[in-house]
């Protein structure tokens, strides 16, 4: 889930060598934390995840904390995402 790429527009300088003399945490973006909203037709579905060494780092009372903050979050994303879609492409009249 971790990805490590230099910044749009701008190439590696090799093994060791940030990009354009840039320091090494400006040249590397790491996602730690990912929500994702995907749509199925009608069917709008939200999911997260975390980047593994913080998963790994936390302790228990902490990772449920944060498992419950995220399910909060997904469901105002999700549900969020499924107001502006049906406002923006109502159900159609069917020709049943």
């Amino acid at each position: 889930m971790a990805t490590q790429t230099p910044p749009a527009g701008q190439s590696s300088g090799g093994p060791g060598k940030p990009p354009n003399g840039e320091s090494e945490a400006a040249a590397r973006d790491v996602e730690l934390l990912k929500v994702v909203v995907t749509r199925d037709g009608q069917k709008v579905t939200a999911q997260w995840a975390i980047h593994p060494q913080i998963k790994h780092d936390l302790l228990p009372d902490e990772w449920k904390e944060l498992s419950d903050i995220m399910s909060q979050v997904t469901n105002i994303v999700g549900t969020r995402f499924a107001q502006v879609l049906s406002e923006t492409e109502p159900d159609q009249p069917g020709n049943a």
